[in-house]
């Protein structure tokens, strides 16, 4: 698979150790990087004007509600995974669209998780 069909994701995620975390599982998994959000601001823009294919949501952005980004996400059809060390019964409901994967994970779990929401790509890693 070529580099420029590998699936993009967007990372929508406040901690900058996280951040480098998950960058360093997707490239590994064969995925890339379409953007980093660390605000809510941020995040809305770049669901607005990014491609990319699925996108890695933090629940809690220093703070604030990532819901209003999911629910972009949701409206634009782009699937994403909920991680979060909240459980799915404290989530809003704005988060059902997702899938949920809890802090902390296990890199292939989470690797797993995203490959079951882009049935459209084939799986490049084991």
């Amino acid at each position: 698979m070529s580099i420029s069909h590998l699936p993009r994701i967007l990372i929508i995620e406040d901690e900058a150790l996280i951040i480098l975390m998950l960058e360093d599982f997707l490239t590994e998994a064969g995925f890339r990087t379409a953007g980093v959000a660390t605000t809510l601001e941020s995040a809305l823009s770049l669901i607005e004007t990014s491609d990319f294919d699925a996108a890695l949501l933090d629940a809690n952005l220093a703070g604030v509600s990532s819901a209003p980004a999911a629910l972009a996400l949701s409206s634009r059809e782009i699937p994403f995974l909920v991680v979060s060390g909240y459980a799915t019964s404290q989530h809003n409901a704005a988060f059902a669209g997702g899938v949920h994967i809890s802090k902390p994970f296990e890199p292939k779990a989470l690797v797993e998780a995203i490959w079951s929401i882009l049935p459209d790509f084939k799986t490049v890693s084991a």
